[in-house]
């Protein structure tokens, strides 16, 4: 299935992992790009630049295939050395970045001077238009019912996919709700050229997520996300537990005084206790509504082959025959 994201970023399959914190290792990664699609680490997991650069290292041992490197742009106490990230990334030989948070504008010249292309993670079209009018190759929207940051204006793929495309010229990648051949042939249908994989991708054997994650998401519904940080404007959403019912208490009973103080303990420096260590009430940990169509645990190949095989059988027998 050739698209204008396959062409742009030379991969055999439309799909592209997530980058997720303490998910988006090199292992996940090297197996989704060997399998076709487009593998992503996640370099804001590694504490400092060398770090991200072994990590690099590492995948590129495993993969001969293009791999990505998610970097988010986030306001922070201690703000990260974005520029000598940049520089392991460039290092690293990577050639395709995704971009999250905050407008990656200022860094733009020095990775398009090492001819990366940019992906930028937008959650609104006026977003998406500042991304390409900055130079951007292509952007990641990321719907409502998407894990983790869905914006503040709560727009569902199903306007926000179709509504990009009338308005955009470079590649759309569509976030949010993608677990299977459907979702990719919706997502080609309303206008994107591909589609990233987040949740979905958590459950595969490969994934570094504890086993007790995994299996917190395959007993879960489509009823079983929230939604937290609203009255801060940093809305998450993310799976429902017992840390994530406590938030929801405390911002309901401090409503329009709440501060960030208030909820930290649940939600700062929890992936390692969630991720790692498999204390998956310990904290919030962002996971789409996507977890309601989740049913398997499969080698990341099996996922691949599986959603592509779906894809051609909807297009080839149910569309045609209309």
């Amino acid at each position: 299935m050739k698209t204008r994201i396959t062409e742009l970023l030379n991969i055999e399959h439309p799909i592209i992992q997530g980058g997720m914190h303490y998910v988006g290792f090199a292992e996940l990664a090297a197996a989704v790009s060997e399998a076709g699609g487009l593998g992503t680490i996640t370099a804001l997991t590694q504490p400092n630049p060398d770090m991200l650069s072994e990590e690099i290292t590492k995948c590129k041992k495993l993969t001969k295939k293009p791999i990505a490197v998610n970097l988010t742009f986030l306001p922070s106490l201690a703000t990260p050395d974005y520029p000598r990230y940049i520089e392991a990334i460039i290092d690293g030989g990577v050639k395709i970045v995704e971009t999250a948070g905050r407008n990656p504008e200022k860094y733009v010249p020095q990775l398009k001077d090492a001819e990366v292309k940019i992906i930028h993670k937008c959650t609104s079209v006026r977003h998406a238009l500042k991304a390409q009018k900055i130079g951007l190759d292509a952007i990641s929207i990321d719907g409502f019912e998407c894990g983790g940051h869905p914006g503040e204006d709560d727009i569902p793929n199903m306007i926000l996919i179709p509504r990009a495309a009338e308005e955009l010229q470079i590649p759309i990648i569509a976030s949010g709700g993608m677990a299977d051949g459907r979702s990719l042939v919706a997502a080609l249908s309303l206008g994107a050229d591909g589609i990233n994989m987040g949740t979905r991708m958590m459950v595969t054997k490969e994934s570094p997520a504890h086993q007790n994650v995994k299996e917190a998401i395959l007993r879960a519904t489509e009823l079983d996300t929230a939604l937290i940080m609203r009255n801060l404007k940093n809305t998450e959403r993310v799976l429902k537990n017992s840390a994530v019912d406590h938030v929801l208490k405390i911002e309901k009973e401090k409503g329009s005084n709440l501060s960030f103080e208030d909820i930290a303990n649940e939600v700062v420096g929890v992936y390692p206790k969630v991720m790692i260590d498999g204390n998956s009430d310990s904290g919030a940990w962002s996971c789409g509504m996507v977890a309601g169509l989740i049913r398997d645990i499969p080698t990341v190949e099996e996922l691949i082959k599986r959603t592509m095989s779906e894809a051609s059988s909807i297009i080839k027998s149910r569309l045609n025959q209309f």
